[in-house]
């Protein structure tokens, strides 16, 4: 080996060393507090077990199986469903037309993006409180309809398992629709205004112009904002459970609701240690099955782009 080709081979190690240092205390982390829980979940779930005393009667799976075969369960995977419905039929279209407007130039256009953000800023806890108190029976809400002449619209709405899925839907729109908002206008600042004037010259009209030009560069922030609305919708749990605690009669009751119940409320930890690897393993199928059919295209285009 020649003295050229030791100092090459040196300089590599020297910058695989480096790069393993700099990435040991993530990679240590990661482990910790995300690998080793979801090892010791799984682990706990194979046992009947109340969180205090020892490990000792195994059951295999049938924690499992009572989880799939229980209609509690499937009620609350029901509920996740229902939001991640509305989510993407409702609130990512509605923000989309926010950004649009917004994007537009105006005078105080600035206010209105302050304004429409700021439900994001606010916790889960705050916001939850805050609806408790506005929806109860003749709070402001009930007393806002009637005092317009709207009072034969005056619901039940944390109280009538009819609606109460609908209700915390409004609630997680308005907490979430500026986050949406905030990225698609990011995505639409960063498309050139050159490719629609150009479109606008050759005949189109601004429907059309959108449609076949900026809704298509628009792709790639539209479907982060889809992953994310998706997976924030199948973990949902603070919000709802400050707002209705899964009640009434565990209508709104989520996934993840149902885990916090068996593990902390029950004292079934084997149970809801089941449910918690459930609800990762639908969650990690939804990721990976997007990231593979749906993000996977936005990924390849840009290394493509890059690389010629």
């Amino acid at each position: 080996m020649t003295a050229l080709s030791r100092a090459r081979t040196g300089n590599r190690r020297s910058k695989t060393l480096a790069i393993a240092l700099f990435l040991a205390p993530a990679l240590a982390l990661y482990v910790v507090f995300v690998l080793f829980p979801i090892a010791q979940a799984a682990h706990f779930s194979l046992y009947k077990w109340n969180g205090l005393t020892p490990l000792t009667e195994f059951i295999g799976l049938k924690n499992y199986q009572v989880a799939l075969g229980s209609g509690g369960f499937v009620n609350a995977f029901g509920n996740n469903l229902l939001i991640v419905v509305l989510s993407l039929a409702i609130q990512i279209p509605f923000s989309l037309a926010l950004a649009v407007m917004l994007n537009r130039r105006f005078p105080g256009r600035w206010v209105f993006r302050l304004l429409f953000f700021l439900p994001y800023v606010l916790s889960e806890a705050v916001t939850g409180i805050v609806f408790r108190l506005l929806l109860q029976p003749g709070a402001f809400v009930d007393s806002a309809l009637t005092s317009v002449g709207l009072g034969s619209l005056v619901q039940d709405w944390l109280g009538d398992p009819a609606i109460v899925m609908l209700t915390l839907f409004v609630i997680v729109s308005w907490k979430y629709f500026g986050f949406h908002m905030i990225l698609m206008l990011a995505g639409l600042q960063g498309i050139p205004k050159e490719l629609e004037e150009a479109a606008l010259i050759d005949g189109a009209d601004r429907r059309g112009a959108f449609r076949y030009v900026t809704l298509p560069l628009l792709g790639p922030t539209i479907r982060v904002s889809v992953f994310l609305s998706v997976i924030g919708a199948l973990q949902l749990f603070d919000m709802v459970w400050v707002t209705t605690n899964g009640g009434p009669l565990n209508a709104s009751t989520t996934m993840a609701i149902a885990m916090f119940k068996a593990g902390f409320k029950s004292q079934a930890m084997g149970y809801g240690s089941a449910l918690a690897v459930l609800l990762f393993l639908v969650s990690l199928v939804v990721a990976l099955a997007y990231q593979r059919f749906v993000l996977r295209r936005d990924t390849d285009g840009a290394l493509t782009t890059f690389g010629g």
